[in-house]
């Protein structure tokens, strides 16, 4: 029993912990930090550390470095907890996690070696949603209550929106990689027309939110309570996500509702995740 607690706690720890790392890259970015640290895994050809020519944003890059150790601990933890409870499926979730990890922090390399290059950065960002929804399936796993598969056509439509969640997330890096918030001044941009691709990015959001709709419509008329809570809290989220995308789009990317956005991204890819499991049984 008390393994079960001590798991469950590093579960959510993972999650928390995955969801901060992603808000503080985007601090990195937004302060004009992604090559404060020019090189990896040193952080210059002389130093692992920063040294004070990098000045405050080599200071940020390096910190932010230094919070993926803290993430792996929470991870190896975790993974230590799970085998030892002999939990299987506990045991292959936290090492998937914590193998991402590792793997996470050679992607952000190479994002440094390329000069921020924003196809890659975009690869980096959507790597640490897959890590979330990893971490969403452990809990789900650990705490969520029995319930029955919804129907065949309603577990399609669940599948969808997830599909549909993750078109939108990727355009959402489609945006950032065109628009001002490259992480430096002298990183390249993709060349799309940044206004463009903001309102591609928008229809697949109002696309994602009546998919969502619907997902929540079939689970209230079926009585599946887990389903509902789970499309309720996603349709939730998307409409303050919506929100706060539009106002920092015609307030034109102020970088506090541009952090904000970015932690509703992170945010998004647990609440599809947890989507499409409600929809699935669990014993």
């Amino acid at each position: 029993m008390r393994m079960g607690r001590w798991l469950t706690v590093l579960a959510w720890a993972n999650l928390v912990a995955n969801v901060g790392i992603v808000v503080t890259g985007g601090a990195v970015r937004l302060t004009g930090s992604g090559l404060g640290c020019p090189t990896w895994p040193r952080c210059s050809a002389e130093s692992y550390v920063p040294h004070g020519e990098l000045g405050m944003h080599g200071a940020i890059e390096f910190g932010n470095r230094m919070l993926t150790f803290a993430v792996g601990a929470i991870a190896l933890a975790a993974f230590l907890v799970a085998w030892r409870s002999g939990d299987r499926r506990a045991r292959l979730l936290t090492l998937l996690i914590g193998l991402y990890i590792p793997a996470q922090a050679v992607i952000g390399g190479i994002t440094v070696l390329t000069d921020l290059n924003p196809w890659v950065v975009s690869f980096h960002f959507l790597s640490s949603m897959v890590i979330i929804g990893i971490c969403v399936m452990l809990l789900d796993h650990l705490v969520g209550a029995p319930r029955a598969a919804a129907g065949p056509r309603t577990r399609a439509l669940a599948w969808v929106t997830f599909g549909l969640g993750w078109l939108v997330l990727y355009l959402g890096t489609v945006v950032t990689g065109s628009g001002p918030h490259s992480g430096d001044l002298d990183s390249k941009r993709t060349g799309l027309d940044p206004q463009v691709m903001s309102h591609v990015h928008a229809w697949s959001v109002y696309v994602l939110v009546g998919l969502t709709v619907l997902v929540l419509v079939l689970a209230i008329r079926a009585g599946n309570r887990p389903l509902r809570t789970a499309a309720a809290a996603l349709l939730a989220l998307e409409v303050v996500q919506g929100v706060v995308g539009f106002t920092q789009y015609y307030l034109d990317l102020p970088e506090l509702l541009v952090l904000l956005h970015m932690l509703g991204a992170a945010l998004t890819a647990a609440g599809i995740a947890w989507l499409v499991l409600s929809a699935h049984a669990r014993d």
